[in-house]
């Protein structure tokens, strides 16, 4: 049986401890985001290509497991483990690097990259997206996209369940 090469897409995941260093080699303006993106669907690669296209290069953070957990969306959430969630995400062209963090905000991974450009999705008023106020202190700037698919993973998880 031939040996395959891991996928190319993995070099793309990062360990919080690593992201400082190897953001020094992104392309500038630098994008970033972050979320759950527990079971990906065409609300978040939308959101995602959108947010990609403000920036040369796009840093994602994931919360972790326990992150998930503590935001309340469900005893069996996430659906998909952070190694599995860290995969997909690096494996799409927007995404340069992903990341993750176990607090409950992104904040630290934030003063890591600073970022140009901190965004999140529609829902979230600019005002109170964590790392606004850093990032527009370095001179960044921070948009709240407004969604263009209504689509949820929690939405979806309910229509799986009714079925």
């Amino acid at each position: 049986m031939p040996a395959y090469p891991a996928p190319s897409f993995e070099h793309r995941i990062c360990p919080p401890e690593n992201l400082a260093a190897r953001v020094g080699a992104l392309a500038r303006p630098l994008v970033f985001t972050n979320g759950c993106f527990d079971i990906l669907h065409r609300g978040h690669v939308t959101y995602l290509a959108q947010a990609r296209a403000l920036g040369a290069a796009m840093v994602v953070a994931l919360n972790s497991d326990a992150s998930v957990k503590r935001l309340g969306k469900g005893d069996d959430r996430p659906v998909n483990s952070l190694a599995d969630r860290l995969a997909v995400m690096a494996s799409l062209s927007c995404v340069d690097l992903v990341t993750w963090f176990d607090e409950d905000t992104p904040l630290a991974r934030i003063l890591d990259c600073r970022p140009d450009v901190l965004v999140k999705g529609g829902d979230w008023p600019v005002e109170k997206i964590v790392g606004a106020t850093e990032v527009q202190a370095w001179g960044g700037t921070v948009h709240s996209i407004p969604f263009i698919h209504e689509k949820s993973t929690t939405a979806l998880l309910d229509k799986i369940r009714r079925l």
